[in-house]
């Protein structure tokens, strides 16, 4: 199979264009389509729906269109690994992320983020489910829980400090716990997959599984109960920072940390060599969060 082919069916993709695929790649038309027709004889099945106005994909060649772009981008990472040229980002990166995490703190950056990347698009994922990458054909997952994956490869793009909060109204109607045995006698809201509040005491870990009569599995919702008076919660900092800037929420138990260790973390196969790609995504969100990420601040 030819790397060129490849390249040029890339870019057939993207442009629906096989003429102009073809002149970005300094080939005529007739070269470009003979390239295309000698790739779809290596692998036996026809990969592109051919009209007058323009290309689309068979479901072939869309199956196939993220297996050409590993190949490319494992080819482009092994050259720049030994210093042979400079490779500019290109093609699709698959992103999956938190719905939260990506509504408020992926999408506002992104159109910054291709503006510097004018070869790369993004394909976004926003999902509070753990998903399969090599099964979904993603490039990068953000997670913000342990890596327990063996297979993958992390690295952290900023803090994820939780606290316990509640609202004004919540508090002058039923007081603030003055620590964490308190909470027993409070409404709590669930955080689904969060068992118990951990806290840092004189005596060591505490472990605090708290009642309540909502559970619910996304952090934008658990926020919005709280600042609705429904009762305490825990919470990312990076979720609640604006509402604690306005006043809508208060952190309670100042003097009891919670003990999660927690990261906003860029998750990518260990099987793949680190693309232009994704290394570009990588670097751009950790310079974009810097070193105390603005929710902090």
């Amino acid at each position: 199979m030819n790397n060129d082919h490849l390249r040029l069916f890339v870019r057939v993709a993207a442009t629906q264009n096989i003429s102009k695929a073809g002149s970005e790649l300094n080939l005529s038309p007739p070269v470009a389509s003979m390239h295309i027709n000698k790739l779809e004889e290596s692998l036996g099945v026809k990969l592109i729906h051919r009209t007058t106005r323009k290309v689309s994909l068979t479901e072939e060649g869309r199956e196939f269109l993220p297996h050409a772009e590993e190949v490319l981008n494992a080819v482009d990472s092994a050259k720049a690994s030994v210093g042979a040229g400079s490779f500019t980002p290109q093609g699709t990166i698959r992103v999956t992320a938190p719905s939260s995490f990506g509504r408020m703190h992926i999408v506002p950056a992104l159109k910054e983020f291709v503006k510097a990347h004018p070869e790369l698009k993004v394909d976004l994922r926003q999902s509070d489910s753990i998903v399969d990458m090599v099964e979904g054909g993603f490039d990068i997952a953000i997670r913000n829980a342990a890596l327990n994956d063996s297979t993958l490869v992390a690295r952290k793009l900023a803090a994820d400090r939780r606290i316990i909060c509640a609202s004004p109204d919540y508090i002058a109607k039923y007081g603030e716990p003055s620590s964490p045995a308190d909470l027993a006698n409070h409404e709590c809201i669930n955080l689904i997959g969060i068992d118990h509040w951990d806290f840092q005491t004189p005596n060591g870990i505490e472990k605090i599984k708290v009642k309540g009569a909502i559970r619910i599995d996304n952090g934008e919702s658990i926020r919005d109960a709280c600042i609705d008076g429904a009762g305490l919660t825990i919470t990312s900092i990076w979720c609640a920072y604006k509402a604690l800037a306005k006043g809508q929420l208060v952190q309670v138990l100042k003097d009891y940390p919670l003990t999660t260790d927690t990261a906003i973390w860029a998750v990518y196969p260990s099987s793949r060599l680190l693309a232009p790609k994704v290394r570009a995504f990588i670097d751009y969100f950790i310079e974009y969060y810097g070193e105390v990420p603005y929710w902090e601040k």
